[in-house]
């Protein structure tokens, strides 16, 4: 028996988000990073140089779910949904070579501190602020649906708060004239862009190997399914993620009394997928009455 949900991905309405977002954050990074550098202050540059990265994540993302769409074909019989992974594992590497530089040139401004145009850094960085805000704001409604949305939108969010820190910043070298103030801030953005990324990284490299979605739990999918009237056993249970919004799931199960009837595995079906939002399922029945047990009943099996 195999079913599978008619939920198209991705949503319609984060094409519109994803192309709204990247024309506020390439128009903004250019703005912050010219300023940045006549004003002199690392921390703007450090965050217009996140924000970039977040602009090739942004564009990453908004590709991946659009090969997503393409059906499939004889060679990739999934079609590319598998694509989407890639695009968060991307992003995630992306981010963090972003601030390895940016953390190295932080440090190297201990040594040698350059004064900086604290008005210039204040208002470009409250800028920051409202787009960055804003274009997290456009992916908040999807965030829950899909990994690279909910990527998309913990970037923007943090970056929001980073740009307010930044304004902060400013605001307290022009009364102090602490110079020193800069780069640590910059510290503080890769701090905090690291915390926000490892997630990330750790949910995609967990579906590039096939993990099985955080948001279900194996042992209660095989407890659902030992607990079907007529199954005996239930053994080769697979559940990994198809894209980074849609899962799958294939088993076996042993019913001495046969096939129960479509109607039946129709409900199975229904119910794996409200219960645990796998939309994609295979089942394949065996009634244990042959000699020969099967050669994927072990644990250890794949």
């Amino acid at each position: 028996m195999h079913a599978h949900t008619h939920d198209h991905y991705p949503p319609v309405d984060a094409d519109r988000a994803f192309i709204l977002g990247i024309a506020l954050n390439v128009i903004f990074v250019l703005a912050e990073w010219v300023y940045g550098v006549l004003a002199n202050s690392l921390s703007l540059i450090a965050d217009a140089t996140h924000n970039f990265s977040d602009v090739l994540g942004l564009v990453l993302a908004w590709g991946a779910l659009a090969l997503a769409r393409r059906p499939p074909s004889t060679r990739f019989t999934y079609g590319l949904r598998g694509s989407t992974v890639l695009a968060a594992l991307a992003n995630a590497m992306l981010l963090l070579v972003a601030t390895g530089g940016i953390a190295w040139e932080a440090i190297l401004r201990f040594k040698h501190p350059a004064v900086v145009n604290e008005a210039t850094m204040i208002w470009v960085a409250l800028l920051g602020v409202l787009i960055n805000a804003g274009t997290a704001w456009l992916f908040m409604a999807q965030r829950d649906k899909d990994l690279n949305i909910r990527g998309a939108y913990l970037h923007m969010a943090a970056d929001a708060g980073v740009s307010l820190g930044v304004a902060i910043v400013g605001i307290g070298v022009l009364f102090t004239g602490w110079m020193w103030l800069d780069p640590v801030a910059s510290l503080l953005i890769v701090t905090i862009v690291l915390i926000g990324t490892w997630g990330l990284l750790r949910d995609s490299v967990k579906l590039a190997l096939h993990a099985a979605p955080e948001s279900v739990d194996p042992l209660d999918v095989r407890r659902y399914l030992a607990g079907l009237p007529g199954v005996a056993e239930v053994h080769d249970l697979h559940i990994w993620g198809m894209s980074t919004s849609e899962t799958a799931l294939t088993v076996h199960l042993v019913m001495p009394g046969g096939h129960p009837g479509d109607e039946f595995f129709a409900h199975v079906v229904r119910q794996i997928e409200d219960r645990f939002r796998i939309g994609h399922a295979t089942i394949q029945i065996e009634t244990g009455t042959s000699s020969s047990t099967c050669v994927l009943a072990p644990e250890d099996v794949v």
